[in-house]
């Protein structure tokens, strides 16, 4: 008999214990830990090694482009390339334009090893690629048709504002640059990204049920949503807003739609929608382009004064000359990382305030968390602060679990804490 009197309050002890817990005060910081701490051992170290290694990739990233356009003039190959071109042509924006196709033939070619390791190898040693060599030589391919059919009509267009401006010329090219950035905005959705992806509209079902509700009750032009088949060429998970004006318009891929739940999926297109309501595809294309001027502006000042030194041992008249082109490319290389912590900052600030907004029309903070999480795949989940603010073009893992888990707090009556499960890592690709 007192055997069984002692288990009573055993028995009520128990009881209460959930019901203790769920009265407990919701913790931000213990939430967030819950989420970070599952991801361990030798998946986070693999996870950091990737997304660190892409710091020194940065650097050689940018040296490997300096010294292809080093070689051309330190063996007076632009001013051949040029030569060729007058040859053949006698009006300057033809001369231009022919060199222009040469030059980025040239770099094409000559990094073309570096975007191996880059974009093939070391990609597949993490895992991440789906492609075996062929398709991704293939998509290569194309790549490069693209560029040296645009890129050479932008550098002849930069040409032509050099020579019939030579003072003011940067003020001009940063129009210039605008141009060809609204209209690869344009055009890209419709007859660029098809040529790498299929686009398929989203099948009726719940997700797209979701999206549709979430867009509505934004102003959201829901009437096309779009899924690509970003699985024949990465592991990534991901989605985007792309376009302008007629062209504007939200996809995801299929790893997103396949390796997600609902609630995460939903937490992403908030967050894309985000993009869309806040005008952030505007702001980008702005003040890019005026970093983009400032950068034109050095030029501007400091290509003559190297020209006006080492010109006659390159073979270069003037800026205007077009022999001049991998003068531009080094300054290029050199301000564009050295301006990469502030285009990490700006495309940064979109995207936490895309965060916010998604939280907020989705109202699925652990769905949030939980692709968050699914992110470190290939983002270091816990940078320092100085890290971040220098090599991270988004938040990291943890900012964003912990503003999903502060959002938790103060906007889910009663929130509770909850057990994450622990984090799946897809299998490695066979080598």
């Amino acid at each position: 008999m007192k055997s069984r009197l002692a288990i009573v309050p055993l028995a009520l002890a128990l009881l209460a214990a959930p019901a203790l817990a769920q009265g407990q005060a919701f913790d931000v910081e213990t939430a967030t830990r819950a989420y970070l701490d599952t991801l361990q051992g030798a998946a986070r170290a693999k996870s950091d090694a990737y997304f660190e290694g892409g710091y020194w990739l940065i650097l050689w990233g940018a040296l490997v482009s300096f010294l292809a356009d080093a070689l051309l003039l330190r063996f007076a190959l632009s001013a051949r390339l040029r030569d060729w071109a007058a040859r053949r042509f006698k009006r300057p924006g033809m001369v231009a334009w022919a060199t222009a196709v040469l030059y980025v033939l040239w770099g094409m070619i000559v990094t073309f090893p570096w975007t191996i390791y880059t974009g093939f190898v070391r990609e597949r040693q993490y895992g991440l690629m789906n492609q075996q060599f062929g398709g991704w030589l293939g998509d290569q391919a194309t790549g490069a048709a693209i560029s040296l059919v645009l890129m050479p009509l932008l550098i002849t267009a930069i040409y032509a504002m050099i020579r019939r401006f030579p003072r003011n010329w940067w003020v001009l090219g940063t129009g210039v640059v605008l141009g060809f950035v609204l209209l690869g905005a344009l055009i890209a959705p419709v007859y660029i990204a098809p040529l790498f992806n299929k686009y398929t509209e989203l099948p009726a079902g719940p997700v797209r049920d979701r999206i549709v509700a979430m867009a509505q009750s934004r102003g959201v032009p829901s009437e096309h949503i779009y899924l690509f088949d970003a699985s024949r060429q990465t592991k990534r998970i991901s989605a985007n807003v792309s376009g302008l004006g007629p062209t504007i318009r939200i996809s995801l891929n299929d790893n997103l739609l396949n390796r997600t739940s609902l609630p995460e999926t939903a937490a992403v297109m908030g967050h894309e929608m985000g993009h869309y309501v806040l005008g952030h595809v505007w702001r980008s294309i702005l003040v890019l382009s005026l970093l983009a001027g400032a950068i034109l502006f050095v030029i501007a000042h400091a290509a003559p004064a190297l020209i006006t030194r080492y010109g006659a041992r390159w073979g270069v008249k003037d800026l205007a000359d077009p022999a001049s082109m991998p003068v531009i490319g080094m300054l290029i290389a050199v301000l564009g990382l050295l301006a990469t912590p502030v285009t990490n900052t700006l495309i940064r600030v979109n995207e936490s305030e895309a965060d916010a907004f998604g939280l907020d029309v989705a109202r699925e903070p652990d769905g949030f968390a939980l692709t968050a999480m699914k992110l470190s795949e290939y983002r270091k989940i816990e940078p320092g602060r100085i890290e971040e603010m220098l090599f991270f073009d988004h938040p990291s893992g943890a900012t964003r679990v912990r503003m999903a888990m502060q959002w938790k707090k103060d906007h889910v009556p009663g929130a509770q804490m909850v057990t994450p499960p622990p984090m799946v890592q897809e299998p490695p690709t066979p080598q």
